[in-house]
């Protein structure tokens, strides 16, 4: 996709709830959704390619991220970040959180990363002391 998208390819784009963009309008406004209002994993991935093109891999790989999150509830992913914070998880809890992304929601980049932290968060003592 040539970016930027809403320009460029408007007629590709859709919202998360698959109504397609050009029908995301405040004339709409009546029959739009809440999931009308949230991005397609697709153009998170687009959304990717293009700052890994313009030479920007970290903005590429959060951009990935989001888009695998795009398929988890809301309150699952506060949960997560939740955990995350320091001293909340065990590595055992991260882990745990990580196989559950990767196999519930095909999630491998954001089960990457939690491994990745629960690594850096053993290395750091950032994870949680059981009294």
């Amino acid at each position: 996709m040539k970016y930027p998208f809403s320009q460029n390819e408007a007629d590709k784009l859709k919202a998360a709830s698959e109504r397609p963009y050009a029908e995301v309008t405040l004339e709409n406004i009546e029959q739009l959704t809440a999931t009308d209002m949230f991005i397609h994993a697709e153009t998170l991935r687009a959304q990717a390619e293009v700052a890994r093109a313009a030479g920007y891999p970290h903005l590429a790989a959060n951009l990935l991220r989001a888009a695998e999150l795009t398929m988890v509830p809301n309150e699952d992913v506060l949960k997560i970040y939740d955990a995350l914070r320091p001293e909340r998880s065990s590595a055992e809890d991260l882990l745990r959180i990580a196989a559950w992304l990767e196999t519930q929601y095909q999630a491998v980049e954001n089960a990457r990363f939690i491994r990745e932290a629960a690594e850096v968060y053993k290395a750091r003592g950032l994870l949680r002391r059981d009294a």
